[in-house]
């Protein structure tokens, strides 16, 4: 006579399905935030390189710029009590361009209501955003040094240390703290 042939016990049908759902369940949750850190890590990124961008911008053309300016409305001058919020300087076609803050959502290009801050240029009396509304500026310091005409007094060519700190949104509801500091030379002789 041939053996029965045995399959399956119900219990062990619902045990094997119970462990398969539980692994499931932990593996999706892994997967989940898996996805929420990736867009974490994206949203930092695309605000460090909206940033990085808007200072390379900046400091190419303070370098290539003339008349530093720490006083809107002077002429040449480093900057009193050591920085200024706003910095001005004649641009390579002879334009004046200032850079400052704003804080006006309007201006910034973010929604009504929310806090923002951002970098401003301002060239012919129109003043363009330079920073993404993810980017909110919350501190725009210049110092400037080495403005005056070549002199006993003053022999060094000018001089710009822009200090900029913030938060970057790096998803709904998440921000990230940051503090760049660069700076420029004029690349023309202050003589």
């Amino acid at each position: 006579m041939l053996p029965a042939k045995r399959g399956y016990t119900l219990v062990e049908l619902i045990v094997s399905v119970g462990l398969f759902s539980v692994v499931m369940t932990l593996a999706t949750g892994a997967y989940l935030v898996m996805i929420g850190v990736n867009r974490q890590t994206q949203g930092l990124a695309t605000g460090i390189n909206n940033l990085a961008f808007a200072l390379e911008s900046i400091t190419m053309s303070i370098r290539t710029g003339t008349g530093y300016d720490c006083d809107v409305g002077t002429t040449a001058t480093d900057c009193p009590g050591g920085f200024a919020t706003s910095f001005s300087f004649v641009d390579r076609t002879g334009t004046t361009v200032t850079y400052s803050r704003s804080t006006s959502p309007a201006t910034c290009g973010a929604p009504a209501g929310t806090v923002a801050g951002c970098v401003v240029r301002t060239a012919g009396g129109v003043s363009v955003p330079v920073t993404a509304p993810a980017v909110v500026v919350s501190s725009l310091r210049f110092t400037v040094s080495g403005t005056e005409p070549l002199s006993a007094d003053d022999i060094y060519q000018p001089y710009v240390v822009i200090n900029i700190s913030g938060t970057v949104t790096v998803a709904p509801g998440k921000t990230r703290e940051f503090s760049v500091e660069t700076s420029a030379a004029m690349r023309g002789t202050d003589i």
